[in-house]
This record gives structure tokens, sequence and C-alpha cells, in this order.
């Protein structure tokens, strides 16, 4: 009998589909497994002898401005999270059934393994394109990694239901699989690029505009009429489903949209208690990688219940700018150094969008350092970019190794210690 071919192109996508989320080598499984029972192990811990995670009567600011309760019971406003709302019931519902409809200790700790499956597979991508994309040796991409995985985002979000969580894991999974497209000269079909646009941007709308990037990469795109039109065809056909979706989430009542986003810019932009500079290093480029100084603050719910809340200060010596301005150094000269190669500009052009909202227009700025699911990733593969480029250059490797080196001892030791602060806060109040 003879195959369909359909049906034999169909399971060979779907094969491919699998292998790309999913470990398919020893060395991936490996890596996977280890952050999965690390993350696991802290988030368990978190999860069982304290409230924090899920708490009825704590909806926002419990701690680092995460929104807990709040996502997981509605998915976040609508105008910032279109469509998180649908997705977040699914998240609910699965924690409740392991729960049996409880949102007790096992509806937190449901919900701590969901977000440690989510950033351990986030990492995983990482490992991935390292790996696969750039062509990086395991003695670079496993030191990459384990950065990445000690950042102070990553840590958090390990443990904690936000949206930030899984737009970290759809963001390092997109970016793996536009670079794969680049690097076989390839387009990235219509079907691809809707599902994206509709899942990254519906858990963060300012998201959206990263996923046409790498489209303005692709081969001959300004050559050919035919192949420009196919990419507006893309672009346009995905953008169009995002809004319909996006309407029928608010009943197509579209003036509310504008509205909303304006008064969340006003809320969020018109901080001005630090210095800009000081929130730009402190709390964009900084807090999401390495923790700063903790603040504990009094905050209630708005219907007469007080709880404390801690939130990240400035640095308050000079060790951490060093540290951030170190990083930001190599990542431009990461990306001058690799400024032709098309999947090194997609990731740089990516962390741009978000230096405009958050550091331009000051969306957030003030509390930049739960953003970092937006744009952590770009600072390992970025970095591996770097290394891969001098792979001729003994001595400038060697230069780069060390510095790298004292980079990673340092945010180790720094995020160690700051974890304990944490811990001592969950003992003490919750």
């Amino acid at each position: 009998m003879q195959k369909d071919p359909n049906v034999s192109k169909f399971k060979t996508k779907f094969v491919h589909f699998l292998k790309l989320i999913f470990p398919s080598t020893g060395i991936e499984l490996i890596v996977f497994l280890f952050f999965l029972v690390v993350y696991g192990y802290l988030g368990s811990y978190i999860a069982i002898h304290h409230k924090i995670i899920f708490d009825g009567r704590i909806p926002w600011d419990a701690y680092f401005s995460f929104d807990n309760k709040s996502i997981v019971m509605t998915g976040g406003s609508f105008e910032r999270h279109p469509l998180s709302y649908y997705f977040f019931n699914w998240i609910r519902e699965l924690a409740l059934l392991f729960s049996d409809g409880k949102m007790d200790g096992n509806f937190r700790f449901a919900l701590a393994w969901l977000s440690n499956l989510a950033v351990s597979m986030s990492i995983l991508q990482v490992f991935k394109y390292l790996k696969n994309i750039i062509g990086l040796p395991l003695i670079f991409s496993i030191p990459l990694i384990l950065f990445f995985g000690g950042f102070s985002t990553t840590v958090l979000l390990s443990f904690t239901p936000e949206n930030f969580t899984y737009t970290l894991f759809l963001l390092t999974l997109f970016h793996h699989y536009a670079a794969i497209k680049l690097k076989r000269e390839q387009k990235i079909p219509a079907l691809a690029l809707a599902f994206s646009g509709i899942t990254i941007g519906g858990l963060t709308v300012t998201n959206i505009v990263k996923v046409f990037i790498p489209v303005a990469f692709e081969k001959g795109l300004f050559k050919s009429w035919k192949k420009f039109a196919n990419a507006a065809f893309r672009v346009i056909f995905t953008c169009i489903c995002f809004i319909l979706l996006y309407l029928n989430r608010i009943d197509f009542k579209y003036e509310n949209i504008f509205s909303k986003t304006n008064e969340q810019y006003e809320k969020f932009s018109n901080v001005n208690a630090t210095p800009t500079w000081d929130m730009i290093l402190s709390y964009f480029f900084g807090g999401n990688v390495l923790f700063s100084n903790f603040i504990i603050r009094d905050k209630h719910n708005m219907n007469g219940y007080r709880y404390k809340g801690i939130i990240m200060d400035v640095y308050n010596s000079w060790i951490p700018y060093v540290f951030i301005t170190a990083l930001l150094a190599l990542i431009i000269w990461s990306y001058v150094k690799n400024f032709r190669n098309k999947a090194a500009q997609v990731l740089m052009i990516s962390f741009v969008v978000d230096i405009l909202i958050h550091c331009l227009m000051r969306f957030g700025l003030h509390t930049a350092f739960i953003y970092g699911g937006h744009f952590a990733f770009v600072y390992p593969l970025l970095l591996g970019w770097l290394f891969y480029s001098y792979r001729q250059s003994p001595k400038t490797l060697s230069f780069l190794t060390a510095a790298f080196c004292i980079l990673f001892a340092y945010l180790m030791i720094n995020n160690y210690l700051r974890m304990t602060e944490f811990f001592w806060f969950l003992k003490t109040f919750y």
C-alpha cells in the first residue's frame, strides 16, 4: 500500500517540531534535567513551606512587583496581556486538578512546577541555540547556560506563575526556530508566524513586534517584489489574526484599548524617585541579571488586608555597576563584531525594542527588574556569538574567558547571598 505523501510530510514536520522543543540528544537531556531538578527543589520548598507563590489575599507585589494571584486568576490586564486570560485559565485548571480543586499547598506546588518546566525549557532552547546555531563547543556553551541559569530573572521565574515566565519560553523557542530558518535561508511559514504572533503577542502585546524582525532578514527580501509581497502577506495575515482575537477578547469595544493603555502608561511611566540613569542600570540592565539590595515595604490589597512586600533597590556599591558595565561592553562588542550576522542582528534589534519601551519611553522603568523574561536570554546568546567570532584568536579568546569567569563567579556569589536574604523574608513574613 502506497503511503500518502501529505501524511508522511506532516509526520516529518511533527517529529522536527518535537525535536525543536524537547531534548533530542543526551547532553540536551542532561541540561534539561539538571535545571528541572535544581529549580524544582527550590520551587517545591517555597511552595510547601511558604504561601508567597499564591495567597488569595495578596493580588500583587508580594515580591519584586510580580502579580501572582492576579495573573493566575485573570491573566492580567487585557491592554497589556490581551490573550493571557485564556492561557492562564488552562494553567489554573491544571493546577486545581492536581490539588483536587483547592487553592492550597498542592495548588502552589503545581504552579511552581509549571513555572519550573517553562524556565527549564527556556534554558534548553538557549543551549540548543548555542550548540546548534552558533556551533559553540560544550566548554563554552555549558558555562554560558549556567551563567544564564543563575540570573535573577531565571531564578525568580522558575517558581513564579507570571506572564514573563511563559513569555521567556516562547521567545527563546521562537528565536531558536527563526535562527534555524535564517541559517537554512528559508522563510518562516505564514501559519508558524501567525501562531508565534498570537502566542507571544497574546501574553504581552508589545512582543509581537519581535516576531516580525526575522522576516526582515530573509534572503533576497528587498531584491524581489515577489518575496517582499509574500513577506508582507505573512505579516498582515498575522496582524489580522491577532487583532481579531484581541477584539473578540474585549467584545470589539476597541475604544477601551486606547483609554486603558493611556492610563497604564501614565501610571507606570511617571516615577521620578530615582535618577533615570540609575534605574536604567540598576533595574533594566542589571536587575534582571544581578540581584541588587532589597527593601521591605508595607502593602495592602485595597480591602483592608495588610502584608509585607519585598522589592529591589538600586545598587549601593560600585562593584555591581562595574559588573553591568562590563557585561554590556561585551554585548556591544559582540554586536559590533557580528554586525553582518543576521541571527545576531535579530537578537540585538529584539533587545532594542525593550530598551525603547522601558528606557526611552520609561514604561515601568522603576520596576524593570521584572521584565527580564522579555530579553534576558539575549545576554548569553550574544556572548556565545562573541566567543565564536574569536575562535581563531587564542589571545582574545583567553581574555574573554578570563573576563567571563570573573563575571560568572561574582554573579553566583552575589545572587546566592541575595537569595538567602529572600528566604529570611519568607520565613519572617510568609
